[in-house]
């Protein structure tokens, strides 16, 4: 039996902007939502007046399967004492995994041993509010104003390191798990709401993984009933998968059941718009490309980071804080940036020089976050500002934790999937810090910007 401690939901997100994605999606529905950086005990989460949802960001998406199952091990274990009716594994919203690096079907197996009361774990990609899309299991993405299947998506298809070469999520993931994997297709999640549970039924009784279409609104509400319902009625906590339209489809079902409560409210501070911004970003997708470039013409101060200075952090970036920390004293906003979108030579550079000194990729990607967490930490030591962004799914969870945060929470949206957070941090310097994280591909072109001027007054 799940416990009775008030939360619907707990929540794991593969990668740190995935996460605040998540936190996003039930935190803008009304539900009061803390994301931790590590699995929180149950003392931790009762600081917490009304909160309704939990979760644990993380990095499993850049991690092997052995690293993976040392990572989601304990919070699975912290997961299954809390007993919140859904337990949530947060993948990206295009499904980016293999079978050697971030394997959903890995987490899918480790999660057996933890939530053994199931027969089916279900699978839930699309998310209409962020330009998601599944239709007869086949998986589609928005970028700007067009749609793209995910094998022809301009990004995904060429992603560096988990490319999407197959848009039917079921053979992508069977490549990662021995899991039977069936689909809950659109015409199934069509018409008279107890033939759709009938439908349902005959498949959430067959050990497995079930996919569900998801291509409106409406589809999504009636996927998370099924999902809550069949939770609620076996009484114990069950396990799912899926990007953080798992959260937009449980909220619309919770809310159209008169679950909200409206709490969430009362716990919104006023957001003033800020003078200044200070950010940094590990990202090299095309999007932030732009939004970086944007920035600049509305008056933003980038400067690039090269290898060099990442190799020899102790001494060779004085010059380059220096710089910064004076913009910042004058009032100006800074970008610290590693590469200008996806054809920028410094990234063939930096590959390189991290491969001449035998380091993984995976291990670098962690070398370069770390080094501009500690850069971002100085800068924000030596002049105070309190507004900061981060750009890049594994930059940003590399970034918060040499910030030295515990947890985040929601004060407003920005842009889908990429909020303006509050920190929670032990320490006073880094307490109540305002903080945007944004995955390579999500936020506006003006998204550097939005953030600069945020506000709820």
């Amino acid at each position: 039996m799940t416990k009775d401690n008030g939360l619907l939901l707990a929540f794991y997100g593969d990668d740190f902007t995935g996460s605040t994605d998540a936190m996003e999606a039930l935190a803008i529905s009304g539900y009061r939502t803390v994301l931790f950086l590590e699995p929180p005990t149950a003392e931790m989460v009762e600081r917490f007046d009304g909160i309704r949802c939990i979760g644990v960001a993380g990095t499993s998406r850049a991690k092997n399967p052995t690293d993976m199952e040392a990572e989601l091990q304990p919070v699975y274990r912290q997961f299954a004492d809390i007993q919140a009716p859904i337990v949530h594994y947060k993948t990206c919203s295009t499904f980016d995994s293999a079978p050697e690096v971030g394997s959903i079907g890995k987490a899918i197996e480790l999660a057996r041993s933890y939530f053994k009361d199931q027969a089916v774990i279900p699978l839930l990609v699309g998310a209409p509010p962020l330009g998601r899309f599944t239709l007869f299991g086949q998986h589609f993405a928005r970028m700007h104003d067009t749609v793209y299947r995910l094998d022809r998506h301009p990004v995904m298809s060429k992603h560096p390191i988990t490319p999407m070469k197959e848009a039917d999520l079921r053979l992508h993931l069977a490549k990662q798990t021995d899991e039977p994997i069936e689909l809950m297709n659109i015409l199934e999640l069509e018409g008279d709401i107890e033939a759709v549970k009938e439908r349902y039924n005959g498949k959430a009784n067959k050990p497995g993984v079930l996919l569900f279409d998801v291509l409106d609104e409406e589809r999504m509400r009636v996927s998370g009933r099924l999902i809550w319902e069949s939770a609620a009625e076996s009484g114990h906590t069950h396990f799912v998968v899926g990007s953080s339209g798992v959260g937009y489809a449980l909220t619309a079902h919770w809310n159209a059941a008169g679950m909200g409560t409206g709490d969430n409210a009362q716990h919104k501070a006023q957001v003033k718009p800020a003078k200044q911004v200070f950010a940094v970003s590990g990202s090299a997708s095309m999007v932030t490309q732009q939004q970086i470039e944007n920035a600049m013409k509305a008056g933003f101060h980038a400067i690039r980071v090269s290898v060099d200075q990442i190799m020899n952090a102790e001494s060779a970036p004085r010059e380059l804080l220096d710089e910064a920390i004076r913009l910042v004293k004058q009032g100006e906003s800074v970008i610290l940036y590693t590469a200008m979108g996806p054809e920028d030579e410094a990234i063939a550079a930096t590959r390189e020089r991290f491969a001449q000194l035998g380091m993984p990729e995976l291990q670098s990607g962690e070398f370069i976050g770390r080094q501009l967490g500690r850069w971002t930490r100085e800068v924000m030591e030596a002049t105070g500002i309190r507004r900061v962004i981060v750009a890049g799914g594994d930059t940003s969870g590399f970034v918060t934790r040499e910030m030295g945060i515990y947890g985040l929470e929601m004060l407003l949206p920005i842009s889908p999937g990429a909020p303006l957070c509050k920190a929670y941090s032990a320490e006073a310097e880094m307490e109540g810090v305002e903080l945007a994280l944004k995955g390579g591909q999500l936020g506006g072109p003006d998204f550097f910007e939005n953030v600069r001027k945020a506000s709820s007054l």
